[in-house]
């Protein structure tokens, strides 16, 4: 237990702060929210799903969207994490939190900045898709999955 809440707190603060570390890119319609890579965990073990959603209402809490973000955004993670880890395929995976947050942020820029919402959608999941689907899944596949450390993380 001591080693699920460890590991719920450390995903928790390195997606919060790479997030806020990276905050000219990582809120708006055009963004690359690098801490996004972190979401392919959950396609690992469950249990980086709680950290994960903790770390995301942590960093909505420094958004330009506001609380707005905090409650729509942390929403749009736990249910994309929670279908990342249902998947059976990395690489489906990964499309999920292009998806959802596609479709989730999106609304959340129309009403709140009012922004086109196709285009805010369409920007929001091109961003997603490059740094989950492209950069995540490479960075996975090619080294991370093949660290020692790595297996001793996710077991």
């Amino acid at each position: 237990m001591t080693r699920k809440i460890a590991q719920i707190g450390i995903i928790a603060a390195l997606y919060a702060t790479l997030t806020i570390a990276l905050a000219p890119i990582s809120y708006g319609n055009i963004q690359f929210r690098f801490s996004e890579v972190l979401t392919l965990m959950a396609f690992f073990n469950p249990v980086f799903i709680p950290g994960l959603t903790l770390g995301t209402f942590i960093a909505n809490l420094f958004s330009p969207l506001g609380i707005v973000d905090v409650a729509f955004g942390t929403v749009a993670t736990f249910i994309s994490v929670y279908l990342v880890n249902k998947s059976k395929n990395l690489i489906i995976a990964s499309i999920w939190p292009v998806i959802v947050n596609g479709i989730i942020i999106g609304i959340e820029l129309y009403y709140v900045f009012q922004l086109p919402l196709f285009l805010s959608m369409a920007q929001v999941a091109i961003g997603e898709f490059i740094v989950v689907s492209v950069v995540g899944v490479i960075l996975f596949k090619t080294f991370i999955m093949k660290q020692k450390w790595f297996e001793n993380i996710v077991k």
